[in-house]
């Protein structure tokens, strides 16, 4: 059995989420602890008795899923599976970041305080109502770009998220999405619906986040990780800090290539993925894009519970 670990994204998080991990494991409440000493705030009471929309929030939301990750990681190790156990690991979107704090990469205070600068740097790199993401259904990728090239019209519309055979997210210009999905129809889209996002991300109108992050990862150490990480724009096991530190930057503006990613563990022979903290949504991708691997969630003390060794 080749294990791979992937750490979900932004859309995940829910009120209550990692509370039963903290009850159940001192280890877990522990990451719950340092994140609020490296942010300077109760970010663990918002998340277990916060508002939904407080939640929501892209500065917030980022930070509370990476606790949430790595407190069922710690939770994990508790129970003696160990992260060097997997083969690969990865994540999607700000779950990259999670995936490097699990693997040692980056430690659990400064992938903290480097996601609330992310979503906040999201968040003001464009103006609310000016950009705009929407997920095509029934599409393959190479269909959804070029609906997005079509929509564009001399705005900003890209293919953002290749989540698997049938869904991808294009993101851009609010008139251009508005355009694609208008598009995507004509060409035989089965659904093409706006997602509740506060900002178009993974597209080139993030520029001036991805200039705010390249400081911000400059004055941060990152080491070689413990596990090869599959990098979002690269589709592909990354290792080397400088790299790693690279793409993390480029994966402002880039394409997160979930689809290939999933493919290619697939093809280095994982059979076996475990979904590590919020909600299971990676785990209805990966049953889209490979059969063959059986995915687990791991985002409670009865998941832990359940787990096949």
């Amino acid at each position: 059995m080749s294990k791979a670990f992937v750490f979900p994204g932004q859309g995940a998080q829910s009120i209550g989420m990692g509370k039963a991990l903290a009850d159940a494991y001192p280890a877990a409440k522990a990451v719950f602890d340092e994140v609020d000493e490296a942010l300077g705030e109760k970010l663990s009471t918002l998340i277990w008795e916060g508002e939904q929309d407080a939640l929501t929030l892209t500065q917030n939301a980022q930070p509370a899923l990476m606790a949430t990750s790595l407190a069922a990681m710690r939770a994990l190790e508790a129970e003696g599976v160990l992260i060097t156990d997997a083969s690969f690991v990865a994540g999607h979107s700000l779950g990259e970041y999670s995936a490097l704090a699990a693997v040692g990469a980056i430690s659990v205070a400064d992938t903290a305080r480097l996601l609330r600068t992310r979503g906040r740097a999201m968040q003001e790199a464009v103006p609310v109502g000016v950009g705009a993401m929407a997920a095509l259904l029934g599409l393959d990728f190479e269909a959804a770009q070029a609906v997005a090239e079509e929509a564009a019209q001399g705005e900003v519309c890209q293919a953002a998220n290749d989540n698997d055979p049938s869904q991808v997210v294009v993101s851009g210009h609010l008139g251009a999405v508005e355009r694609a999905l208008v598009i995507a129809k004509e060409k035989g889209a089965k659904r093409a619906v706006m997602l509740p996002v506060s900002a178009p991300f993974h597209c080139a109108l993030m520029e001036p986040a991805a200039r705010v992050m390249a400081e911000a990862l400059n004055e941060v150490k990152i080491n070689v990780p413990a596990v090869p990480v599959v990098a979002n724009v690269r589709a592909e096991a990354v290792s080397d800090p400088d790299l790693i530190r690279n793409l993390l930057v480029e994966q402002m503006t880039g394409s997160v290539r979930w689809r290939e990613s999933v493919g290619y563990m697939a093809a280095q022979g994982v059979d076996t993925v475990w979904e590590v903290g919020a909600g299971k949504a990676l785990a209805g991708m990966i049953r889209r894009i490979e059969r063959s691997i059986a995915c687990s969630p791991v985002g409670t003390p009865d998941d832990i519970a359940k787990l096949e060794r």
